[in-house]
């Protein structure tokens, strides 16, 4: 750690690596001694516009996005693409095909009922959520113009360990794990994910979209819902969120250094491994409650014995200098976000701390 910082595993505003923070500090009084902040500049500025042209293409460069793709920067967050997917990709007689895996899925199906003919492919809620689907257990209806999908569950702690492989296109939201692994680009349409839980602060979302898709997206809808205004104006159709996009192109630089994202895949890998390994090394005394097969490698969720030692468990971390422990209030117990920039100094922390703690309350 640096000075007092500490080990941040909340799930999101996400963690954010030191160097990226330390060279955002340097220029943000006085950006490239333009006389003001980068933030106090027009968004028309020759400044800006390179630093917006950059973050787009890193942005399609490190995920690997192939020619066939755009890329949007869209305020509001994945929760606004709730609305969005369906108000742009169904015609009449089309049906949008869901996929409930958990909380944010559950969020999707409930947005998107309110703009086109939609119905759940396969749903884990009998079964509490433990796990994603196979392809073969996924019922689609004629036509279905896509599959939603939500990659990684922030709350429940489930993942695809496996993309789905269907005979639609899929749409993706990937918020809790942008940019953590490479893509299957050719069976998307659109891939979007809000940018505060890996790549920058909270303020918007990523969307690629494929432009045989946008072509065909529906006109009729306020402007600002359109992708394909969003597409022909380079994501500036109105002032961009710019804070947002000038972290996150520097995060671009910093995961495109660090190898991309085979390497921060196996990094990521090797992280939840740590902390799984605490876990199921403990004799029950930590539980986690999804299938190993759909376990995420973003955001670890876990239980002790009883609310009491979970309370104690956390004033220990709070202690030992790491934060954002507590899992959802809609779920309770604990919850490790091990997102990208964190260091396996953090993990490995937290995993010695897990040992005591149990070997002291067991």
């Amino acid at each position: 750690m640096a000075g007092d910082r500490i080990f941040n595993f909340s799930a999101g505003p996400c963690t954010l690596p030191l160097e990226v923070l330390e060279e955002a500090q340097r220029e943000f009084v006085e950006y490239h001694d333009a006389g003001m902040s980068l933030i106090e500049m027009s968004h028309r500025s020759p400044e800006y516009e390179a630093v917006h042209s950059e973050a787009m293409a890193l942005a399609k460069e490190v995920a690997g996005a192939p020619e066939g793709f755009e890329v949007l920067f869209v305020q509001g967050g994945a929760t606004l693409q709730f609305a969005m997917v369906p108000l742009n990709l169904l015609a009449e007689g089309d049906h949008g095909a869901y996929v409930d895996t958990g909380v944010w899925a559950g969020r999707a199906i409930e947005d998107a009922v309110h703009h086109g003919s939609t119905y759940t492919a396969w749903s884990g809620a009998d079964d509490g959520y433990r796990r994603a689907p196979d392809a073969s257990e996924i019922e689609l209806r004629p036509r279905t113009r896509y599959l939603h999908i939500t990659a990684n569950e922030t709350i429940g702690g489930v993942r695809y360990a496996d993309w789905p492989d269907v005979d639609v296109p899929l749409v993706g939201d990937v918020s809790s794990e942008y940019m953590s692994r490479p893509l299957p680009w050719d069976r998307f349409d659109v891939v979007y994910g809000g940018v505060q839980k890996n790549l920058a602060p909270a303020g918007m979302a990523v969307v690629f979209v494929r432009r045989s898709a946008m072509e065909h997206t529906n006109r009729d809808l306020a402007s600002y819902l359109r992708y394909d205004v969003h597409g022909a104006s380079e994501s500036m159709f109105n002032t961009p969120p710019v804070f947002a996009i000038w972290i996150m192109g520097k995060v671009l630089r910093w995961i495109e250094s660090r190898g991309g994202l085979g390497a921060v895949e196996a990094a990521s890998v090797a992280k939840a491994a740590v902390v799984y390994t605490a876990i199921d090394e403990s004799d029950g005394f930590y539980r986690c409650p999804v299938d190993r097969a759909s376990r995420s490698l973003m955001n670890i969720v876990f239980r002790l014995p009883t609310e009491e030692l979970e309370a104690a468990f956390l004033d220990e971390v709070d202690k030992a200098g790491m934060s954002g422990l507590k899992g959802h209030r809609s779920v309770g117990g604990l919850r490790a976000s091990v997102y990208t920039a964190m260091p396996m100094e953090g993990v490995e922390r937290l995993a010695e701390l897990m040992h005591a703690f149990a070997a002291a309350h067991a």
